[in-house]
């Protein structure tokens, strides 16, 4: 479990589409650092996190998309640059895992682990605030609509 959050929260920082920019360590600790994101994974995995300028990550997992969402926190010093990388630390684990950001526009990017391109986290920016005035976190889902028309009144 450590690891499945490690990678997700470092992959925060890292990988692949042919449009995306490539980013280098500094400039992918500029784009990320202190934004929220979501991320879905090739997996299933999901979740959203927050790397901290310190190198803590604080945010939610769900493995596989399939289990109960759960509360993830790593120390400060786990994600840090390496001079050309961006690597996870982590106590316990036999290697440092190194990371490939590639942006694919304003607010959002890939990450992979370095060299293995098919393990991949797709990461989008998110704000909050946004939802308080846009409303949407007050509308039901379009599957809930849909269901209410199915049925018929029970007046």
């Amino acid at each position: 479990m450590l690891l499945r959050v490690a990678v997700v929260c470092a992959c925060i920082l890292g990988a692949g589409s042919a449009i995306a920019e490539d980013l280098g360590p500094e400039q992918a600790r500029a784009f990320v650092v202190g934004k929220l994101f979501a991320y879905t994974c090739f997996d299933g995995t999901a979740g959203v996190g927050r790397i901290f300028s310190d190198g803590s990550v604080v945010g939610t997992i769900r493995p596989r998309g399939q289990s109960q969402v759960r509360f993830a926190a790593l120390p400060p010093g786990t994600i840090k640059v390496d001079g050309t990388a961006v690597c996870a630390h982590l106590p316990g684990l036999p290697i440092e895992p190194c990371f490939r950001v590639q942006k694919i526009d304003y607010h959002s990017f890939r990450g992979s682990i370095a060299g293995l391109s098919f393990a991949y986290c797709d990461f989008y920016q998110r704000n909050p605030r946004t939802q308080l005035t846009s409303g949407a976190a007050m509308r039901p889902p379009a599957t809930a609509i849909a269901i209410a028309k199915l049925r018929p009144s029970e007046e």
